[in-house]
């Protein structure tokens, strides 16, 4: 495990069921005492209410919970203390919710939120996002934007991270960082 003073910032990426939060939340587990799972998600239908029950199964007793969809800089801040690692999944639903709730025009502002509580982390942080822009050219201009804004957030976030890890189709390929 890592020294408690250690604080890495790990950034977990990948397409659709390539194994980010499983690889994610074994990390955590192998790797920290206490641990707490940043839900962005919101349950909106019976289709999500599915992924999020199949989620929270697949996560031991031992994690605590925070839902939060939109102030995750304020909740990384504020309601994460007491743990030595944060799993954040996901930034790509995270931004989702920012741009459809809050309007492009914000989506600086609080990634900018974000990106100064990652640097005042007070634990590690293990951030998981979508790999968006491997795919078709969305048709519509909203999909287009927000495979470019989620671009842009993960260049942002594979920056600033001390270790990046690429899924695909269940393995890890480490990008940034030691391989552990």
């Amino acid at each position: 495990m890592p020294e408690s003073s250690t604080k890495e910032f790990i950034f977990v990426m990948g397409g659709a069921r390539s194994g980010k939060s499983s690889w994610a939340l074994r990390y955590a587990e192998e790797n920290y005492g206490s641990y707490l799972y940043l839900a962005t998600a919101e349950v909106l239908d019976e289709e999500m209410a599915e992924r999020v029950r199949l989620h929270r199964e697949s996560r031991s007793a031992k994690w605590r919970l925070v839902e939060e969809p939109l102030m995750i800089a304020e909740a990384l801040e504020t309601k994460c203390a007491g743990v030595d690692a944060v799993l954040i999944d996901c930034l790509t639903v995270w931004l989702s919710n920012v741009l459809l709730k809050m309007g492009d025009e914000q989506i600086a502002t609080y990634e900018d939120s974000l990106f100064e509580a990652i640097s005042r982390k007070k634990q590690s942080i293990i951030a998981v996002a979508n790999e968006v822009g491997t795919g078709v050219v969305p048709e519509y201009a909203l999909g287009r934007k927000f495979r470019d804004l989620a671009g842009s957030l993960n260049q942002r976030i594979a920056g600033m991270a001390d270790k990046v890890i690429y899924m695909i189709a269940g393995l890890p390929m480490c990008l940034k960082g030691n391989q552990d």
